[in-house]
């Protein structure tokens, strides 16, 4: 299972246009509000050096790069929480996701019609946060009822329940994101389940026409999505001969990032290397179970040995040994290390589960 990352922002502000560039997928965009009704789903691969080095010194039958699932919801507009413009509907679709991906408009231009009638970014961001946090005091609300009448059983986990949500309500309602909230570890896992929409990470984008963009606010990454949508459709030859590239994997690599993920890969004998994703703390067993089912719950040890020392050993084979003997190799020179159930897998990781 990929990782998801919800395309939201009002309508007619590029979000479609950005899907297109990143996915490569044909879809309808039009210069007039909600052409995106059903939300368009794309599979990105993660830009990945370290895999094409890997790659190069095992020389496998197959290479397989890790991947990030990016929907493109439709416009939200003022009053989404209540149902306005099908909110409700797209508002769904962004629970759905494990990350936001925020377009915003800062470019001029008229024959694109322009729903807030003004460039004015700032105003933009504050109409989807505030569409958020009605929708998550809504949910809140109507969870609280629920438990109430637990409670009135006695119910010391409704109770419980009850005041961590109560917390999180009186602080939704002063305009404060849950994603910015000072939470403990029980109460961030109390909350998980529910996919609040302001607990989730966001990177936010400005679709831009200019090079220079006067934005006081969060973090965020200038690109001129038109632009991007051009060099999308060019093929390799294409790109080298006007030497021009894409700025689309620094914002790929943005959205991993917020969503705390590291990469590990397997070799299977030389014959495929492989990009695997993990949530950063994640235990052997744990990606073991992303390799195969197995493997998590009949896990015994691992060997291990981190994607560089992988490389060095096998630049030092001089062209010698069959396709994989990098492997044995690191085993030779004593690199490899054996590692239990507890062992936290680490970005850049190459491992061999044993079960």
């Amino acid at each position: 299972m990929s990782f998801s990352i919800g395309i939201v922002g009002l309508p007619n502000v590029g979000k479609s246009t950005l899907f297109k560039a990143l996915t490569k997928k044909k879809i309808d965009i039009a210069a007039y509000p909600f052409t995106t009704i059903h939300p368009n789903v794309g599979v990105v691969i993660v830009p990945d050096e370290r895999l094409e080095k890997i790659a190069e010194i095992i020389k496998p039958e197959k290479v397989t790069p890790t991947v990030i699932e990016f929907i493109d919801i439709a416009g939200l507009v003022k009053g989404a929480h209540k149902g306005e413009g099908l909110g409700n509907q797209f508002l769904a679709h962004i629970r759905n996701c494990d990350a936001i991906l925020e377009v915003v408009r800062t470019f001029n231009d008229p024959e694109v019609e322009n729903v807030l009638g003004e460039i004015n970014p700032e105003k933009e961001i504050e109409i989807i946060k505030v569409e958020l946090l009605m929708k998550d005091l809504e949910t809140l609300e109507n969870l609280i009822k629920k438990l109430e009448k637990d409670a009135k059983s006695s119910s010391k986990i409704a109770l419980k329940k009850i005041g961590i949500f109560e917390k999180i309500k009186a602080s939704v309602s002063e305009g404060k994101l849950i994603a910015d909230l000072d939470l403990t570890e029980e109460e961030k896992s109390e909350i998980q389940e529910y996919q609040f929409l302001t607990a989730k990470p966001k990177v936010l984008v400005l679709n831009i026409n200019q090079k220079n963009v006067e934005f006081k606010g969060e973090n965020f990454i200038p690109l001129n999505l038109k632009i991007e949508e051009e060099i999308s459709e060019l093929n390799p030859s294409e790109l080298k001969e006007l030497e021009i590239s894409s700025s689309l994997d620094q914002l790929i690599l943005k959205c991993y990032d917020i969503l705390d993920l590291i990469t590990f890969y397997t070799i299977a004998g030389g014959k495929e290397t492989r990009a695997w994703t993990v949530m950063k703390g994640s235990r052997a067993p744990e990606a073991g179970g992303k390799v195969h089912s197995d493997f998590e719950g009949k896990f015994i040890k691992a060997e291990v040995i981190s994607w560089d020392k992988l490389i060095e050993a096998g630049s030092r084979l001089e062209g010698r040994g069959s396709p994989g003997a990098a492997w044995p190799r690191t085993r030779e020179l004593g690199w490899l290390k054996i590692v239990g159930k507890d062992h936290v897998v680490e970005d850049g990781d190459v491992i061999e589960f044993k079960i």
